[in-house]
């Protein structure tokens, strides 16, 4: 058999696939340093879950949000899935806190993946993601601790946000071509990410969970990379259908997302020449 080409790439791309892709998990959190005390409207309870709203990047790259609803049935890239009060622990907890952003990150990716009925694997190769708002300075100062999720069209990396359906419960039940990701460009650093109806080079096919144990410690970027690429050849010569030659990459997350949770690599299948 001929040997096949070989073409790896390590990737932290622009998309949130939540539990999916970000810095690892971009979109899955929001900026830890944005202002609070410049967006939001002091809101001292939880908002409401199911409200839609029309947000642009620039609200997604924020910490808290007052933007005003949109009815659901208009054009809409985010919907409100879940909302919640902080346990008690955090009562004195700092705002960007790591232990409290581990814990919404838990409860959205949760629920992201209910709302959509999504595997773990769709949820990581979907374009759709996820971001979490909080209070702000102001309102966390008079003792607010609530924490809102919310489903969004898309993420950084993606040309816009698309809008979203009326209702999104099951989406990815079957997943769609429309939701799912894939890439342009000639290698996979070099494209755009794009939906998969548009003309793409490849596809984002398989995840692989790199340790399966979710309290282990993060094992080096080394072991991480080596474990994704050995995975990731098998499994995309599999989903190939065991072709003479193939081209496969893989986006592996770091240590960052790691302490955020993620323990998933995504696998990658060059489908177009």
């Amino acid at each position: 058999m001929p040997r096949r080409p070989l073409r790896v790439t390590v990737a932290t791309l622009g998309v949130a696939l939540c539990a999916g892709l970000a810095t690892a998990l971009v979109g899955c959190t929001t900026d830890a340093g944005a202002d609070g005390g410049e967006a939001g409207d002091d809101q001292l309870t939880a908002p409401a879950t199911g409200a839609c709203y029309d947000l642009s990047p620039d609200d997604v790259a924020r910490d808290t949000n007052a933007s005003g609803t949109v009815e659901c049935a208009a054009r809409h890239t985010a919907e409100t899935i879940a909302v919640g009060d902080l346990p008690e622990r955090f009562a004195d907890a700092d705002r960007d806190a790591d232990a409290l952003a581990a814990w919404v990150h838990e409860k959205c990716t949760t629920r992201f993946e209910k709302h959509l009925r999504a595997d773990e694997s769709t949820a990581m190769r979907t374009l759709l993601s996820w971001v979490w708002f909080q209070p702000t300075d102001a309102a966390w100062e008079a003792g607010a601790r609530w924490f809102r999720c919310d489903l969004v069209g898309g993420g950084p990396g993606l040309d816009g946000y698309r809008s979203l359906p009326e209702s999104t419960v099951g989406l990815l039940r079957e997943p769609s071509d429309a939701w799912m990701l894939c890439s342009d460009g000639e290698t996979l650093e070099s494209g755009g990410l794009v939906d998969c109806t548009e003309d793409h080079r490849w596809r984002a096919v398989t995840t692989i969970k790199v340790v399966p144990y979710p309290d282990a410690e993060y094992p080096g970027d080394e072991e991480v990379e080596a474990t994704t690429q050995d995975y990731c050849e098998d499994s995309v010569d599999a989903w190939l259908g065991y072709p003479a030659e193939f081209d496969f990459a893989y986006t592996w997350f770091g240590q960052d997302a790691w302490q955020q949770g993620n323990r998933r690599s995504v696998c990658w299948a060059r489908t177009q020449a």
